[in-house]
């Protein structure tokens, strides 16, 4: 197998969904890329868990609305047992409430159940390499939720925190907001990737968010 995204290993995917016919689909997209392997499926958010203490994978894919234990909890368990595994929220269009509040607990992004094969990969791709996947389509439901009557407090709370960053701090923040990745805001900035992954790194520390979707979810809040 290829290296994926030129890490020198094979991305490990644990998929978690409680519909037999929904993580075949995911599966037979996922290994259709030689660069990424499902290592183990889930049917509920218990045997998530435990199947990603035991495979320690890269990934893990959890659908929000499972038996047992649902996907939000699952995710707060999965952060404490396998903080080197990154959750992929999958969700529909009518739980954006769930959207926002996987995001607060350290969800390092989320996409809708339909979504284009390529985007699937890509998602996985991005989640691994360390990088915050927003789904443009479900991002317009966190957007409407950010633009509710809430979204006033969050501002100025948001304002006074990134007040703390240097100029240059913002502009990759402001970046961050649009989803790019390291590689897009380098050549956004004229930097090198490896640049703006220091950057990224102090101001996660800076903002106290444990990832990139917190940060860019921290960013429209502030209007950047």
């Amino acid at each position: 197998m290829g290296a994926a995204g030129g890490t020198g290993r094979t991305v490990r995917v644990v998929i978690a969904d409680d519909e037999p016919l929904i993580r075949a689909g995911i599966r037979m997209i996922l290994t259709s890329d030689p660069e990424i392997e499902v290592v183990a499926e889930a049917c509920n958010g218990r045997e998530a868990v435990d199947l990603a203490r035991s495979h320690l994978p890269d990934v893990v894919l959890l659908d929000i609305q499972m038996p047992v234990l649902d996907g939000l909890t699952a995710l707060g368990e999965l952060r404490r047992a396998v903080p080197s595994a990154r959750a992929l929220i999958l969700t529909t269009f009518g739980e954006k409430e769930n959207v926002l509040r996987a995001l607060s607990q350290g969800g390092a992004g989320f996409l809708l159940k339909d979504s284009a094969p390529g985007e699937l990969i890509g998602a996985v791709r991005a989640a691994a390499a360390g990088d915050a996947y927003l789904s443009p389509a479900a991002t317009r439901h966190v957007v409407d939720q950010l633009a509710s009557g809430k979204a006033a407090a969050r501002g100025e709370e948001a304002r006074r925190r990134v007040a703390e960053l240097s100029e240059r701090e913002r502009g990759v923040l402001a970046l961050l907001g649009e989803g790019l990745s390291n590689a897009e805001a380098g050549r956004r900035l004229h930097m090198s990737e490896a640049t703006v992954k220091t950057y990224v790194s102090r101001i996660l520390a800076k903002l106290e968010c444990d990832n990139r979707v917190q940060a860019a979810l921290l960013a429209r809040d502030a209007g950047l």
